[in-house]
């Protein structure tokens, strides 16, 4: 099943979301439609267990322009990319593996072989040019699916992370999970817009994560930034009408050293300033979008602590009162 979630919108701001399980079919067929069903980038050997016994795996994958997340829960396979298999097809995307539950061991490389084990936490990263073979026993995994285009210029000679298994022990990594936990629980929610700003923000937070654990230098710094910036500004955007939003909330969540996170802001005038000016454009907003509702209503909706308070900012943010402001626009 295929449901664009965009509505009727332009190509580069669709959302495509893809459903799939083997649950509904007979058990001696359940294994061959996976195997069907990736195909089109893996070789997934089939075992007579598997035919006799039944196969139970599904797939929900998004597809945002050029950007694929998906999440997955199988009972145990084996999946890889031979040598000969890469020389006959074409793609040649990163995949970054997540494992959000169980232990998964992947082969890479010729001669000399590399052994990767992968647990909670952690991510693998795969260049799909180049062989790999992978055991999963049953478990539940997310993949990120990233043009090649985009890593490399991030990354310069991105083709060594290939077989590289980063945990979320550093700043930087360890703002991963939460963004992986938003995407799982409400990309499905989320406007188109949203959706492919989410997915975006998260997949720079893998590749800079890479790029900091490998040493690679190129263009990390800046993706990282654009991430945990795109982070902390969503954050906000979701929680401008909590009271408890504040500099110090935005820091627990964010995870980040706090010099880090205040360094993100400077350029809009502290993190604090950020804030305020936010709310108060949104209660600029909600000043014409809702004609009959209290000024005063408006003010404590958007955290602020008293009517006094709110017209002292307006005021020095629109040049006027904000009954002022709602009058003149209406």
């Amino acid at each position: 099943m295929t449901t664009n979630l965009s509505g009727i919108r332009s190509p580069s701001s669709e959302i495509v979301y893809q459903h799939f399980s083997t649950h509904n079919d007979a058990t001696k067929n359940q294994m061959l439609a996976w195997q069907e069903r990736t195909s089109h980038i893996l070789d997934v050997p089939v075992t007579r267990a598997q035919i006799a016994d039944g196969f139970r795996g599904t797939i929900d994958s998004y597809r945002a322009d050029d950007l694929v997340f998906m999440y997955c829960r199988t009972d145990p396979l084996v999946q890889m990319r031979s040598v000969a298999r890469i020389s006959t097809d074409n793609v040649r995307d990163f995949v970054f593996h997540v494992a959000m539950e169980g232990s998964i061991e992947t082969v890479t490389g010729l001669y000399p072989q590399n052994k990767a084990m992968q647990s909670v936490p952690g991510i693998l990263a795969l260049d799909m040019n180049q062989p790999m073979r992978m055991e999963r026993p049953s478990c539940h995994v997310a993949a990120f699916f990233l043009p090649r285009a985009m890593v490399e210029s991030i990354l310069p000679g991105a083709e060594s992370i290939h077989g590289r298994v980063v945990e979320y022990t550093s700043p930087l990594a360890r703002m991963i999970p939460a963004q992986l936990a938003t995407l799982c629980r409400s990309l499905h929610t989320m406007s188109p817009d949203e959706a492919h700003g989410a997915l975006r923000t998260c997949a720079h937070l893998i590749v800079a994560a890479f790029g900091k654990e490998t040493g690679l230098a190129g263009n990390v710094r800046a993706a990282a930034r654009a991430a945990m910036f795109d982070t902390a500004r969503r954050y906000i955007e979701a929680n401008l009408h909590e009271p408890a939003l504040s500099p110090q909330s935005v820091l627990g969540v964010s995870q980040l050293p706090r010099p880090t996170l205040y360094r993100l802001f400077e350029h809009e005038g502290g993190l604090a300033t950020y804030i305020r000016n936010r709310r108060l454009r949104e209660a600029a907003d909600e000043l014409l979008r809702f004609p009959n509702k209290a000024v005063v209503e408006i003010a404590y909706g958007l955290g602020f602590k008293s009517p006094a308070d709110f017209n002292h900012a307006f005021r020095r943010a629109y040049d006027m009162p904000p009954r002022d402001f709602r009058a003149r626009a209406l």
